[in-house]
């Protein structure tokens, strides 16, 4: 039996405070009413960066340097007609004020508290891998500059 794969790139968007930010889904799409980490389909021709920064200036209005994308983890799930294969990258920089540009609402949580917003089977895996990391504020990936940690 042949499984449709679909690949998917999100961002664990991370503010001054170590807060990483959710976007629930709006009614009309498929699973309404969940929290996910933005992000979306990556389409041919795109490397998962490129994706995932084309996806944030699309939902969020930012702009994200795909060099800057830090891969932390993915999610491999497989739903009922689709099997769901999701790197996530964090995001620690980005230029632009962000809003919701989707008629999605946003949320900044502390990673330990990802598990209280219910959301699809894909991500609560994600939002324990999440939990468990030390991200307390921006760190050395933030002050890169023409390649180089300052």
């Amino acid at each position: 039996m042949s499984v449709k794969l679909v690949l998917v790139v999100a961002a664990a968007i991370y503010n001054e405070d170590g807060q990483i930010l959710l976007a629930k889904r709006p009614e009309g799409k498929a699973m309404a009413g969940l929290w996910e980490l933005p992000g979306g389909k990556i389409e041919e021709g795109e490397t998962p960066e490129e994706a995932l920064a084309r996806e944030l200036g699309e939902e969020l209005g930012i702009i994200v340097n795909p060099s800057l994308l830090e891969p932390i983890t993915f999610a491999s799930h497989s739903y009922e007609s689709f099997h769901l294969l999701m790197p996530v990258y964090a995001c620690l920089d980005w230029d632009g004020d962000m809003k919701a540009r989707e008629a999605q609402e946003l949320a900044w949580v502390d990673p330990t508290l990802l598990h209280t917003y219910p959301a699809p089977a894909a991500d609560k895996p994600l939002f324990e891998t999440l939990a468990a990391q030390d991200r307390s504020g921006r760190h050395a990936l933030s002050q890169k500059e023409n390649g180089k940690v300052l």
